[in-house]
């Protein structure tokens, strides 16, 4: 069955914009259980913009389900890679990150020479995490990932997104099938190749219903949307509601 990562950031994001205690992710990170999350993800950047050190250790502590850390593995000093040994996520995926950008922007650009990249897989892996890589999705990315040692990728379903808020319902829309294949070349690519297939970034409750038939795919981490009608109905509701999307 596919599974559902509900990204908990923009509650953080909150937060920090008053650097307040409330609302508090830990909370927010329960709720999203209780309406059916089978794990929750968060990133915690090298500045701290919104994941707290806080959060993750109290997080590791209390979330029943899947606990995903994204972190960049290229860390300049930061800490982050450190913290991950330590607390052993369930599962952790490697991003790029950029100190300006408002969200990560793009897929992690990898090579089979990254010897900083292949040692962080290697270290986590042996401490039983999970390691993925937020890719875009491109064949040859998918086998490099699997060459490297990676346990899944996820692909960018970024541009995909915008293809289909673009496209005004038209499902015909040249960028958009475009987009469409490049997700499905994908993940024939992961099958293909024995890595385990995620996709996330700019899924809603409106177009996932475009990506759900995907071969392989077994999980979706979503956050703005689903933050975004927490806001309105509740956490927990909002969760309910993606889930039966999902199904």
């Amino acid at each position: 069955m596919l599974k559902l990562g509900v990204n908990i950031d923009h509650v953080a994001t909150i937060r920090q914009a008053r650097r307040t205690i409330e609302p508090d992710p830990v909370a927010a990170a329960a709720l999203a259980e209780l309406g059916g999350a089978d794990g929750i993800t968060i990133h915690l950047r090298q500045d701290r913009r919104h994941i707290l050190d806080r959060d993750v250790r109290m997080l590791r502590d209390t979330v029943q389900g899947v606990l995903n850390l994204e972190l960049a593995p290229h860390e300049h000093g930061s800490g982050v890679v450190e913290l991950a040994k330590i607390m052993k996520p369930d599962q952790a995926c490697l991003v790029p990150e950029h100190r300006a950008e408002v969200t990560t922007e793009g897929g992690l650009r990898i090579s089979a020479e990254d010897g900083v990249l292949r040692s962080v897989i290697d270290d986590l892996k042996t401490r039983g995490v999970l390691v993925s890589l937020f890719i875009e999705p491109d064949p040859a990315v998918v086998r490099l990932s699997k060459q490297l040692g990676a346990d899944a990728v996820e692909l960018h379903t970024g541009a995909w997104a915008e293809a289909w808020l673009a496209a005004r319902g038209r499902d015909d829309d040249p960028e958009l099938v475009r987009q469409v294949q490049r997700l499905e070349t994908a993940a024939q690519a992961a099958g293909e190749a024995g890595i385990r297939l995620h996709a996330g970034h700019g899924i809603t409750y409106r177009n996932i219903g475009g990506i759900l038939h995907l071969p392989g795919l077994r999980e979706l981490n979503i956050g703005h949307s689903i933050i975004s009608r927490a806001v309105l109905v509740g956490m927990t509701q909002a969760v309910r509601d993606m889930k039966d999307l999902m199904r």
